[in-house]
């Protein structure tokens, strides 16, 4: 039977873990080693920590992140308390791939096990949140199956899935 203090201690072990994932993915994009970061870089660090915030969610954790004076930079003193929070209460997970997998079904009507290049880039640059040109072309570069030239929305579900550990 787990004591309190047993309970305790790992917590307290979970939360050094969590906090030094976070430290060494900051550390990627200190390139001064000034423990701060350019700001247009925190949407990448928080995605490579297993987080999915919309634009308008990363746009709220900049906003909480940022000096009074926006400096274009964020401290690690700012961004540690925000992402460990994030972090223990597992927010912004990513969907799972049979949701990810629905949604793809959604979208091919004709249920043929794929979508164009064509149709995809419809549906991700003119609804919801709109992929810039960039997001799309890295997308696609996963995505296209290169020998039938279409998405196999199944295999690239999986392989957008992350696995919980």
């Amino acid at each position: 039977m787990a004591t309190q203090a047993d309970e305790k201690e790992s917590a307290e072990s979970l939360l050094a873990e969590i906090q030094k994932k976070i430290s060494d993915a900051f550390d990627i994009f200190d390139h001064e080693s000034n423990k701060t970061v350019d700001v247009r870089e925190v949407g990448t660090i928080i995605r490579s920590l297993g987080c999915c915030p919309s634009e308008g969610e990363l746009h709220d954790l900049l906003a909480d992140m940022e000096e009074e004076e926006p400096t274009g930079y964020i401290r690690f003193d700012k961004f540690l308390p925000i992402m460990t929070g994030i972090l223990m209460e597992r927010k912004y997970k990513p969907a799972p791939e049979d949701k990810l997998l629905k949604a793809f079904e959604v979208l091919d009507s004709e249920r043929k096990g794929h979508l164009t290049t064509e149709d995809i880039t419809k549906y991700i640059t003119e609804e919801g949140e709109p992929f810039t040109p960039e997001e799309l072309e890295e997308m696609l570069s996963a995505a296209v199956d290169p020998d039938k030239g279409v998405i196999l929305y199944r295999d690239y579900a999986s392989l957008m899935s992350v696995d919980e550990t």
